[in-house]
């Protein structure tokens, strides 16, 4: 009689284009929000948190109608009262929306800086660097026209990747004009356009915006727009003056760029200032993070002006890019101390000294499910501690523990009232 088989794969696996994030990979996503968050904090950045989900509309009028985020990207569904929703596609328009829900630009300390973290959903091919879900950390500051302010965010992004140790990226810069300047480029750029051999989409596109053509990726339309006209040729006096003064500041923070006339991002909202983080060991998937001014944004979903500018960095890029480079990051041990117990009266005494060391901001763990010692032992070295507490009822009546140094093999006696102090001692 033969025994059935049994399935070992789970009954249900994560969608297609998304992943988990589990240990120990998952450390390093943690150090790359971290090591974002921390200029922007340094900064005067407050962390804000928007739902997951957002009116329709909000993406339609804010990210574009034409662009493929709306037309072809968008996780759409419609509740039980018939309101429209979207997963979030991106950051900007929810935090904008937030800041004016809870009239932060009225507090009189503009402008309102704000940092997020989440997870975004678009529905793409998916390939390596590019999921349906994927994960940020975007800055935002909204109510102030200031180059000093576009500068400040590029900065606060550079110092994030240094931080890393990231040396591989690079930073496109361009401007994309304002309502003074931009429509006299559009209707050239139509004109031209026009011209071109595109698909009936393409050419739909054209009308509704033309600068969408310009982020075709495409080759068989990029081949075609060698000889498109450029925004820097057609910039107005203000506009050319501002995008100046933001490469000065750059200069003269010490951060390196390059001027990119063809730069003009997937959303509709951008104006001015325009840049992107690039990194060549990606692929085609070079992007790991971008940003701009978005001055009419907040007219475009019923607030007042608000001229504004932030970024969003990818967290999943940024990840791949540090393997590509082959940078190795300094994650925190996630257990220093591993303790294990012979009998029930050391158990309790060691999970008392456990609860002490976490509480005096030890990483430390406990051999649980009754494990011999041989095999708590085995435990103690796969969870990388540097450090083992072994602790038995002869022990106790003598009134210490066993310290171990795992990476000598050095063991000695250690007064049970002194075990926390030293062991914080010797981690220090």
């Amino acid at each position: 009689m033969t025994t059935p088989s049994v399935s070992t794969s789970p009954a249900f696996k994560a969608p297609k284009g998304t992943y988990d994030l589990t240990p120990p990979r998952s450390a390093a996503y943690l150090a790359v929000r971290e090591a974002f968050a921390a200029p922007v904090r340094r900064a005067g950045y407050g962390y804000v948190e928007t739902p997951g989900f957002e009116d329709v509309r909000l993406f339609a009028r804010g990210v574009g109608e034409s662009t493929d985020i709306v037309t072809k990207e968008m996780y759409t569904l419609t509740t039980k009262g018939g309101d429209e929703l979207a997963l979030r596609p991106e950051g900007t328009a929810s935090v904008l929306r937030a800041a004016l829900e809870g009239n932060l630009h009225k507090q009189g300390n503009l402008p309102v800086k704000l940092w997020y973290s989440g997870s975004y959903y678009r529905y793409e091919r998916p390939q390596k660097g590019r999921y349906r879900h994927f994960s940020q950390v975007g800055a935002e500051a909204i109510g102030a026209e200031d180059p000093a302010l576009d500068a400040e965010l590029i900065v606060l992004a550079v110092d994030g990747y240094r931080a890393l140790g990231l040396t591989g990226f690079r930073l496109l810069l361009n401007s994309l004009g304002d309502q003074e300047c931009r429509p006299a480029y559009r209707t050239a750029l139509q004109d031209f356009l026009r011209g071109l051999d595109l698909d009936e989409p393409t050419r739909e596109r054209i009308e509704i915006n033309p600068l969408r053509v310009l982020d075709d990726k495409r080759p068989e339309v990029r081949a075609q727009l060698d000889g498109a006209p450029l925004m820097r040729d057609h910039l107005c006096e203000a506009c050319k003056a501002y995008h100046e003064q933001v490469r000065e500041l750059l200069t003269a923070a010490g951060v390196a760029y390059e001027d990119d006339p063809r730069l003009v991002r997937g959303l509709d909202y951008y104006t001015r200032t325009t840049f992107e983080f690039v990194h060549d060991g990606l692929g085609a998937q070079s992007a790991i993070g971008g940003g701009g001014r978005y001055d009419g944004l907040s007219e475009m979903i019923g607030g007042p002006a608000l001229p504004s500018v932030g970024w969003a960095l990818g967290v999943d890029r940024t990840v791949l890019a540090l393997e590509a480079e082959g940078v190795a990051l300094d994650l925190p041990a996630t257990t220093d101390v591993y303790a294990a117990a012979l009998g029930e009266q050391a158990r309790r005494t060691l999970f008392g000294v456990v609860t002490e060391l976490r509480r005096a901001g030890v990483a430390a763990d406990f051999a649980f499910g009754g494990k011999g010692l041989k095999n708590a032992m085995k435990s103690a070295d796969r969870s990388g501690a540097r450090y083992a507490l072994v602790a038995g009822e002869r022990d106790l009546d003598e009134g210490v523990v066993q310290l171990k140094d795992l990476g000598s093999g050095e063991q000695r006696a250690v007064a049970l009232g002194a075990v926390v102090g030293e062991l914080r001692k010797l981690l220090a």
